[in-house]
């Protein structure tokens, strides 16, 4: 039982303690309150209007400048497309250029001839 005793002079002793401790305490007047919520919910507001114009400036950047892109990309593969055709058909007017001058052109057997002799 001495615990008990000894305990409740313990509480006692904590519960002065914390009642002197809240009298030093500052507490603010109802207009400092006043001031520092007005501040506080101005801060917010000013801070979520930023973030709110900031959001739709990215948002129309980057609609803008993913059609940009999408658009550019297009046109390069087009490109690449014709350039392609060009290179293909170049080389197939080459081969057949190339075809028609091997069977157009008679062989020389003078030389060969001559050579065997």
């Amino acid at each position: 039982m001495a615990k008990n005793t000894n305990n409740k002079n313990e509480n006692k002793h904590f519960f002065k303690d914390f009642k002197a401790e809240l009298k030093k305490v500052i507490w603010p007047t109802p207009k400092q309150v006043l001031n520092n919520t007005t501040a506080v919910i101005t801060i917010v507001l000013v801070t979520a209007i930023i973030v709110f114009v900031l959001d739709l400036a990215f948002e129309k950047l980057n609609t803008h400048g993913i059609d940009k892109l999408k658009s550019i990309v297009k046109t390069t593969e087009e490109n690449n497309v014709i350039e392609e055709n060009t290179v293909l058909d170049t080389q197939e007017n080459t081969e057949n250029t190339e075809n028609s001058v091997n069977n157009t052109i008679p062989e020389d057997n003078t030389q060969e001839s001559a050579e065997t002799e």
